[in-house]
């Protein structure tokens, strides 16, 4: 690696899939994963193989199918969570295992149980029964930020002794600020007699907004990896942004000096398609990938634009891979102006696909007199991210009003069963989800829902994104239509296919599980 690249790892589909409601199956990781290589990430963390049967199955599949990319899977330090890492990443070409223990006091007391020298230990051993596996491996100091200076040198000394190539140092918690952050890594790089053996490494949570800030701070004093998620989600308030500090880094390259290997024409493909399978929606004002991170509505910024761009744009949108949707598909148009305008848009769909597409297309240019290219990336995104359907909408109509009491009429498929029912309620929308629990049986709890208009005009479809909740488990639905409460309506029916589907993978996991005992 060039001493002036920062190497990007991608932990979207770990830390980034922790977010409550994203689970993602193996065939939308490996999507993903696909389209991470061709952002040009240079690692891929693809999960935590001992968590789950699905997990490790989805870190395997990635490994073997995914080229060109760094593979690694996350392991704690244990010799067990160690092997599965390895037997997950091992059919990759250049696999890494990614291996961790907490330093901070308050962890290693309250949490661990353990004392400093135990764990100090554990981290060398764990290092050194990973490296018999593969040279390539990283250690990552847990709560590195809140953690006593002395010792956290200590363990990373330790541990870059024992081999670890990769060193990270996380600010867990997101308690950092970015000039104490910056300090602290240009100590330990004054402090640690071995530190130039292995690439530096840091991983910011976003508790305080300060992610991004922290990790540039970071890349100012010395490290040379930065572990960051598409959109910035992850737990929590979620993790570092990669398109962000992407494109801080190209766009100061006065300040920094440094490159990447991003194709950043892919940022925004990225982006729409990690918010498609995660059902997180990306705020208009998001920095890069935000709908309004090009827009101008001031006259005057307006006037200045279009004399000169840069006037207040720092950046190219072109350069994040976004452009103007363009009216260009009607209801007259046929299967090959589709799928060359979904080439243009970088999908190349395979006949079924195509076939299953244009279908939902023609029904959709027959409601509306122009589809967008919006449109169209929500057509692809129903098709690619189906689930089975246990539920499926037959039919549905409501009724509400001033003065007139919420009422809607739901019919259901079901197994070839058909299955019918009304019910009042706070508007339509929950009318129809109070019938539609009543048909499903299913205690479920609405936490979140979100109505977003997918493109210009007043025929745009509505795409409604919802999360549900039973028994614990937590996911996200999606649904769109010209008709929102159509929309609302399937976007529940999804969540709750997810919901089964789900279910069923886990009650097949705990039978594998006892089968073992």
């Amino acid at each position: 690696m060039a001493q002036n690249q920062i190497i990007i790892f991608d932990t979207t589909l770990r830390d980034g899939e922790q977010s409550p409601g994203a689970a993602l199956n193996i065939q939308q990781k490996v999507q993903a994963a696909r389209q991470l290589s061709e952002l040009g990430v240079d690692v891929i963390e693809a999960g935590f193989p001992v968590s789950s049967p699905g997990d490790f199955e989805a870190v395997k599949t990635i490994a073997k199918e995914i080229r060109g990319v760094e593979v690694c899977g996350l392991a704690r330090a244990v010799k067990g969570d160690i092997d599965a890492c390895w037997n997950a990443v091992k059919v990759g070409k250049k696999p890494r295992i990614h291996t961790f223990i907490a330093t901070s006091d308050l962890h290693i007391e309250r949490k661990l149980k353990m004392t400093r020298a135990q764990v100090l230990e554990r981290a060398v051993e764990s290092v050194s029964y990973a490296k018999k596996y593969t040279p390539n491996v990283e250690f990552s100091a847990e709560d590195a930020v809140r953690s006593d200076f002395n010792y956290l040198c200590s363990v990373v000394e330790a541990v870059i002794d024992a081999g670890a190539t990769t060193v990270n140092i996380p600010d867990t918690v997101g308690y950092a600020v970015p000039d104490e952050f910056g300090a602290m890594i240009r100590r330990l790089r004054e402090n640690v007699p071995n530190i130039d053996k292995t690439v530096l490494s840091v991983h910011c949570h976003n508790d305080l907004g300060l992610s991004v800030a922290n990790s540039l701070a970071a890349v100012q004093n010395g490290v040379r990896q930065v572990e960051c998620t598409v959109n910035g989600i992850g737990e929590r308030a979620g993790n570092a942004s990669l398109e962000e500090i992407v494109m801080a880094v190209r766009t100061r390259k006065d300040l920094f000096g440094l490159t990447t290997r991003i194709n950043t024409k892919e940022i925004a493909k990225a982006s729409r398609l990690i918010s498609s399978l995660t059902g997180i929606v990306v705020q208009p004002n998001k920095a890069v990938v935000g709908a309004n991170a090009f827009s101008h509505s001031s006259g005057i910024h307006q006037d200045g634009v279009l004399k000169y761009r840069t006037t207040y744009e720092i950046m190219n949108p072109e350069d994040v891979g976004i452009e103007e949707s363009a009216l260009l598909l009607t209801a007259r148009s046929g299967r090959n102006g589709l799928s060359n305008r979904l080439k243009h848009l970088g999908y190349t769909l395979s006949p079924k696909e195509l076939e299953a597409v244009f279908e939902k297309f023609k029904a959709l240019a027959d409601k509306k007199k122009y589809v967008f290219d919006d449109d169209l990336l929500a057509l692809v995104d129903r098709e690619r991210s189906a689930v089975p359907e246990a539920f499926s909408l037959d039919y549905l109509n409501t009724t509400s009003g001033t003065g007139v009491i919420p009422t809607a009429t739901v019919r259901l498929k079901n197994e070839g069963k058909i299955l019918q029912e009304a019910s009042c309620g706070d508007g339509p929308v929950d009318s129809a989800y109070k019938a539609i629990d009543r048909m499903t049986g299913l205690k479920v709890k609405l936490v979140d829902y979100n109505l977003r208009a997918i493109s210009s005009g007043k025929d745009a479809q509505g795409e409604v994104t919802v999360k549900i909740e039973a028994n614990g488990l937590i996911v996200s639905g999606k649904g769109t239509s010209t008709d929102i409460i159509e929309a609302s309506a399937l976007a529940y029916l999804n969540g709750i296919n997810k919901l089964l589907a789900t279910r069923s993978r886990k009650t097949e996991f705990d039978k594998k599980i006892k089968e073992q005992i």
